[in-house]
């Protein structure tokens, strides 16, 4: 290794530990993020929550779509600027001090959630259970998901406000929706009534899960 890449090793081992005062800068965080015209971004200092303490000082961005309408809560120190590409749109995140380390964190933090409400209010989120295993199935039934997995009485779930869910074939559900964390919060909650056993490869699988088999105990 030669001593010139040496040195720019040392220096970016130096930057990152805050020993110098160069701006720290985030990879993710400082990507802007870009959305067509059919997308709406407002950012208001309203606070997120006028009933929870721990959102009292945080401010409310909103993001609309042709699929609906997201909000999530910013933090003091975050700063947004918009700007009008022609055609399409950007915003980006700074932070007012890149050398804290929450404030370095939430930098890219802020970057990936606002991206992620972009891509949910333009071509939403899905999710896809398999159901594997003899009489499993489910069906959609007044405005409910009824289960059935073997026990001796169906399984009745109720479907999240803002989540669509569609049964094509019995053995295969979809969720849908223009929140990411609702959609794998709700698939994550099927799939607890018969999680995936390594044996008989049975249960419930999330998209294109797959587990290992394992053999069965030998005499």
């Amino acid at each position: 290794m030669s001593f010139a890449s040496l040195g720019q090793r040392l220096l970016r081992h130096t930057v990152y530990h805050g020993q110098t005062g160069t701006r720290q800068m985030s990879h993710i965080g400082s990507l802007p993020v870009k959305y067509p015209s059919a997308v709406q971004i407002t950012h208001t200092p309203t606070p997120f929550s006028t009933t929870d303490a721990r959102f009292f000082n945080k401010s409310t961005l909103t993001v609309s779509g042709p699929l609906g309408t997201r909000t999530m809560a910013i933090e003091p120190f975050v700063k947004l600027s918009m700007e009008d590409l022609g055609g399409e749109s950007q915003v980006t995140v700074q932070v007012e001090d890149s050398g804290e380390k929450k404030q370095r964190q939430m930098w890219g933090t802020t970057r990936a959630l606002i991206n992620n409400c972009v891509t949910g209010v333009t071509e939403g989120f899905s999710a896809t259970l398999r159901f594997v295993g003899v009489g499993y199935r489910a069906a959609v039934e007044e405005g409910k998901l009824a289960l059935r997995l073997g026990y001796s009485h169906p399984i009745s779930l109720e479907i999240p406000q803002g989540l669509k869910v569609s049964v094509p074939v019995p053995t295969r559900v979809l969720i849908s929706g223009v929140d990411l964390q609702q959609v794998k919060l709700f698939a994550a909650k099927v799939r607890e009534w018969k999680k995936p056993e390594p044996y008989n490869q049975k249960g419930i699988f999330i998209n294109d899960e797959t587990i290992r088999k394992k053999d069965g105990k030998k005499k």
